[in-house]
């Protein structure tokens, strides 16, 4: 990360991803929220610079930025990253220096987040703004889609792949050599032992039931 930084997104991912780039010693110039509330929660040092109209004060070419926003299937998030993409910003691959990532086989698309904790071994494919959070494991050979959020504590055995758009919950186990399809949602706990197809919803308990379109 060789550019200043400005966090998109201040609320609680915001937040979870500023950590991460002060503790990889990135620079950060500011957030940006809508809301001003958001100066509260903000470390020493960070200014809060307004709505995203301030973007207008920051050219692309000497600025990267990071996605704040959060959510789960929230299309804010991708919707953000695309547009911004298109106006020719560059998004930051943001890595918490506490995660593992292994020194072989491993690419990290653009605007890529790994947390805290995360563990991320060789082979592993992570999508353009896709985001491997707090103390999720993605073993060997695995290929997760862009715009993907892979959620606290979750577990993706070896060779699994899954699809754009894709929310794993929290603590959710993936077993190895599953597919999991685009648009979808895992439900946080649950035990994937066959694959899923696009646009499906698994609980905890393993019933499937077809997203509302």
């Amino acid at each position: 990360m060789t550019a200043p930084i400005l966090v998109v997104g201040g609320g609680g991912h915001g937040r979870v991803v500023l950590e991460a780039l002060l503790a990889a010693g990135a620079e950060v110039a500011g957030v940006i929220d809508p809301q001003p509330g958001v100066m509260a929660a903000l470390p020493d040092g960070v200014r809060w610079l307004g709505g995203e109209a301030v973007l207008a004060d920051y050219k692309p070419g000497d600025y990267l930025l990071a996605n704040g926003v959060g959510g789960i299937g929230d299309a804010r998030r991708r919707g953000l990253f695309e547009r911004l993409r298109a106006a020719g910003y560059r998004f930051a691959r943001v890595r918490h220096p506490a995660a593992i990532v292994a020194r072989t086989g491993v690419a990290l698309g653009e605007g890529s987040q790994i947390m805290a904790g995360a563990v991320i071994q060789p082979g592993v494919h992570i999508g353009a703004d896709a985001v491997v959070n707090t103390r999720a494991a993605i073993d060997h050979d695995c290929r997760i889609g862009d715009h993907c959020h892979v959620a606290p504590g979750a577990v993706l055995c070896g060779d699994v792949t899954v699809g754009a758009g894709t929310h794993v919950g929290a603590g959710a186990v993936v077993i190895q050599g599953v597919r999991i399809g685009s648009s979808s949602i895992i439900g946080a706990g649950a035990v994937i032992r066959r694959d899923v197809a696009d646009g499906v919803v698994v609980f905890t308990k393993g019933e499937r039931q077809e997203r509302p379109r």
